[in-house]
């Protein structure tokens, strides 16, 4: 994998009555190559719409960066064993890091 620091920009606008207003905006940082790993996930063939594989590899490495910067937050306690066995499991199935280093 590229340890490459890369650094993405995250625009949520709304769509409503025709009008778009901005929701708000954040950048995320990593090693990770988001375009190459939803590649890896769309043709894992896991998900029948693009979209979905774009989505579930934002909101794995989105989820996975929050759980790894509060690890002490007790809010993931019960389910960090459970979010690894997860990442795991996907990156079987992908060969990608969506969830974490590989």
């Amino acid at each position: 994998m590229d340890k490459e620091k890369k650094s993405y920009y995250f625009n949520v606008i709304e769509a409503k009555d025709g009008k778009m207003s901005e929701v708000m905006d954040f950048n995320f940082g990593g090693h990770h190559d988001l375009a190459a790993l939803v590649e890896k996930t769309k043709a894992a063939g896991l998900f029948s719409k693009d979209k979905h594989a774009k989505e579930f590899v934002v909101a794995m490495r989105l989820l996975h960066h929050v759980m790894k910067k509060n690890a002490d937050n007790p809010l993931f306690a019960e389910f960090a064993p459970q979010f690894e066995a997860f990442k795991n499991s996907v990156r079987a199935k992908t060969g990608c890091g969506c969830g974490g280093h590989k």
